[in-house]
């Protein structure tokens, strides 16, 4: 019996072929259903919350006069973490299997069914990333030589007048007290002086200078954070377009992605206040904060001039939205685990000097996780 030939109302279930069940279940059509004045101010309530909680830590790292409390900096810095480990494996691994996966309609058609495309997409995905940060990492210690980051809580949170050089490893940002820091400003110096001291030996030594250690890790980190926010900007646009098409379940859709984007957006801008933006580069920041702001409500907007015509539920559909959310969670998972747990905690020898500080950290992990794994159920 050919796809022609199909009556999904009349299905004799010893002779149908499953995938004509299936593609007929998941078949769609355009859900637009109306609410166009709530559709547009989605445009703008996302903008606003999107850009707000992304921009925050940012703008807490860099205004000198803000000094935000450090547990309230690690707690955005964290939560954000659980965050982005919720989103690849319960808003992109997930829908990623339901749309391409092998019990889907496109898992069972043509060379889709030959493999199970969509694990081995998350794992290309996840193998390319590390190859790049590997790539990335050995190229600026080569160059450079082993970075030390500037301790982005001091920069936070300190009184004006402290510190803000750190002396522990790459990726961490935030585990050393004032004591570390002023040993390694000591250390500087007192390397400075020798050299000054002793021409004999200028061919031999140079001592780095701040500029240079900033530059060191922030050519070690930014590689990293792209490669996150190209992955969330990715799950974004789908979100996005979906807003603008979907039917009934908009007015259930909508809130939760304004909760959505704003958990995504603290994660993502916690994780660039960790990142030493060299001078030359100091717009920067900025131009990634509005990046991630504007996305969806751009794709809203797209959404909404399709309205009328976008299926969602379509074979294309659900093959481009597949593959992209397969991506994203490969980037995700690897992000997440990899670059924000496996470094900040595990890989981080400063972080087991406070308990109570260490419990704090580990708790905003896994209430950002929970809190955005619940919203899964929902969107």
């Amino acid at each position: 019996m050919s796809s022609s030939d199909f009556d999904p109302n009349r299905v004799n279930l010893s002779t149908a072929d499953p995938r004509e069940i299936i593609c007929a279940m998941n078949a769609g059509e355009n859900e637009y259903d109306g609410h166009i004045g709530a559709r547009i101010s989605a445009i703008f309530v996302i903008f606003f919350v999107s850009s707000f909680f992304t921009f925050f830590p940012v703008v807490a790292s860099r205004v000198k006069w803000f000094k935000m409390n450090k547990y309230v900096y690690l707690f955005a810095r964290y939560f954000g973490a659980g965050v982005i480990i919720a989103t690849a494996f319960i808003h992109l691994l997930d829908p990623a299997y339901e749309k391409i996966g092998p019990a889907s309609c496109v898992g069972m058609t043509g060379h889709w069914a030959d493999y199970s495309w969509c694990p081995a997409i998350v794992l290309t995905s996840i193998m390319s990333i590390f190859l790049m940060d590997f790539f990335a990492e050995q190229y600026v210690n080569m160059k450079y030589g082993y970075a030390h980051s500037p301790d982005v809580e001091q920069l936070i949170t300190a009184t004006p007048g402290q510190a803000a050089i750190s002396h522990q490893q790459l990726h961490s940002g935030d585990q050393d007290d004032q004591m570390h820091l002023q040993h390694s400003i000591n250390s500087v110096q007192q390397a400075k002086d020798r050299n000054h001291k002793d021409n004999d030996s200028e061919k031999n030594t140079i001592t780095p200078s701040m500029d240079d250690l900033t530059e060191r890790s922030f050519r070690q980190q930014i590689a990293a954070f792209l490669i996150l926010e190209f992955g969330v900007i990715f799950h974004s646009v789908i979100i996005g377009l979906n807003l603008g098409t979907t039917g009934p379940e908009f007015s259930t859709l909508y809130p939760v992605l304004v909760f959505h984007q704003s958990f995504e957006g603290l994660g993502i801008g916690a994780r660039m206040s960790a990142i030493p933006f060299p001078a030359r580069l100091s717009w920067l920041p900025w131009v990634l904060c509005s990046c991630y702001g504007l996305t969806t409500p751009i794709a809203i907007a797209i959404g909404l001039g399709l309205r009328t015509t976008y299926n969602a539920g379509s074979f294309t559909a659900n093959v481009v939205s597949g593959v992209l959310d397969a991506i994203s969670a490969g980037i995700l998972i690897y992000t997440g685990l990899v670059e924000l747990l496996a470094r900040d905690f595990l890989f981080n020898p400063e972080l087991t000097r406070g308990r109570r500080r260490l419990a704090f950290m580990v708790g905003s992990v896994f209430l950002g996780c929970g809190v955005m794994a619940l919203l899964g159920k929902w969107a």
